[in-house]
């Protein structure tokens, strides 16, 4: 599932202060196509509509920098797979210049060019490199860069470009903390930073994005999904408190849709009476992610029956899922080699779901409703009670900061 959290923050009189913080993936709404309309021309965004005015922006996800819902904000193309033009956009190689003045998150691959490590670009071009000609003072790329950045008395020296992996960073149910930073530190050291760097009502946007909530979904996979959601309510915690003793923020959490169709109290058989049962300490014993277990299996090397058998039961059941009762089954499944890795990702998730009475309707995207919260400015939210369209949240925000996004998207056909 993914969410979206704004909190836009102000001061009282110049309404000069908007952070907006966002989870899972994708743009609200979600199309292939960002930023552009049906004829390919580009559209303005909030982001930067909220540069215009003269504000400090943000962006801080847990996906690539440029995936989906970060390139809708600060980016321009025809797909959403453009990744390495998305990326030269956000350095500020296009029209507008630089307008993010903070990017955390993964992606380090469409920075960097092919033959240097964690890059894919297939233009030869290093970004990292060349974000110093677009302002860029700081550049982080490891774990040990952020906590060096973050600890100073002022936060990290805006602008500021954080990518801790080649692609994605990891499910939080994986992540190394001495590797990667999580969604709630960079958050708070993303608030700290703007902060201290806005001038006197200058203020604030800020995206937040939990993005892998949403691959776990696609995933069916109930522990790495219920660890992205419990981290997403961790960094929720950072903004509201934030927001206590900030109270002109407007903070916006929604989620652009629901994936996997999950369901508590999975009962596959008909004939019985429901239990309205679910064993949530079955998730408690997982240890990995299938996403990590998957590949795990497909880079076992021996075709070995005995020894694949002694694998799966171990390495992935019993010390990745918890699983001490594998039926044979499930052993038969895995033990081929042949069966592709994400054929392998869903069973595994399926195996936990089946223990712990939980069901998936899809590995895709599902029509459900999805929850809208704000809290801070009641000014900001006024207007966002009730059902509402997913783009009528947009457009709330544009009436909050009193900005018209033509103007911008005038700016941008010039």
């Amino acid at each position: 599932m993914a969410s979206a959290c704004f909190p836009l923050t102000f001061s009282p009189a110049s309404r000069s202060h908007l952070t907006i913080f966002l989870t899972p993936p994708h743009t609200l709404p979600f199309f292939l196509r960002l930023t552009v309309d049906k004829d390919g021309a580009p559209c303005g965004t909030i982001l930067e509509a909220a540069k215009a005015l003269g504000m400090l922006t943000g962006i801080v996800v847990t996906d690539r920098v440029t995936d989906a819902t970060p390139a809708s904000f600060s980016s321009h193309v025809a797909h959403r797979f453009m990744e390495q033009e998305i990326a030269q956009q956000q350095i500020g190689d296009y029209v507008l210049g630089r307008q993010i003045d903070l990017l955390m998150g993964g992606g380090q691959c469409y920075f960097l060019p092919t033959g240097t490590e964690g890059g894919c670009r297939q233009d030869g071009r290093n970004l990292i490199k060349e974000a110093e000609s677009y302002g860029w003072n700081t550049v982080m790329t490891t774990k040990q860069d952020f906590d060096t950045q973050a600890n100073k008395s002022e936060g990290i020296p805006l602008p500021a470009l954080g990518l801790f992996r080649s692609l994605d960073l990891s499910f939080e149910l994986d992540r190394d903390e001495n590797l990667e930073p999580s969604l709630s530190s960079m958050t708070k050291a993303a608030l700290v930073a703007l902060q201290k760097s806005a001038g006197p009502n200058q203020g604030f946007f800020l995206l937040i994005e939990g993005s892998r909530i949403d691959i776990a979904g696609h995933n069916n996979d109930p522990a790495a999904h219920v660890k992205e959601i419990l981290e997403y309510h961790n960094t929720v915690a950072v903004v509201r408190n934030f927001i206590r003793k900030n109270p002109n923020t407007l903070l916006i959490s929604t989620s652009d849709h629901e994936t996997g169709g999950f369901t508590l109290g999975f009962q596959p058989d008909p004939k019985t009476y429901p239990d309205y049962l679910w064993k949530p300490e079955v998730i408690r014993r997982v240890n990995k992610s299938t996403d990590v277990l998957s590949k795990l299996l497909a880079g076992f090397q021996s075709h070995d029956i005995k020894r694949r058998r002694e694998f799966v039961k171990k390495d992935i059941l019993q010390d990745g899922l918890g699983i001490t009762d594998p039926t044979e089954e499930e052993i038969t499944f895995l033990v081929d080699p042949k069966v592709p890795a994400n054929q392998t990702m869903a069973f595994l998730g399926h195996a936990v779901s089946r223990r712990a009475m939980l069901g998936w309707t899809t590995q895709g995207h599902t029509g459900v409703d999805v929850n809208l919260y704000a809290d801070g400015d009641l000014d900001g939210y006024k207007g966002l009670l009730g059902n509402h369209e997913n783009t009528e949240i947009g457009q709330a925000m544009s009436d909050y900061l009193k900005v018209d996004l033509s103007y911008i998207t005038r700016r941008l056909a010039k």
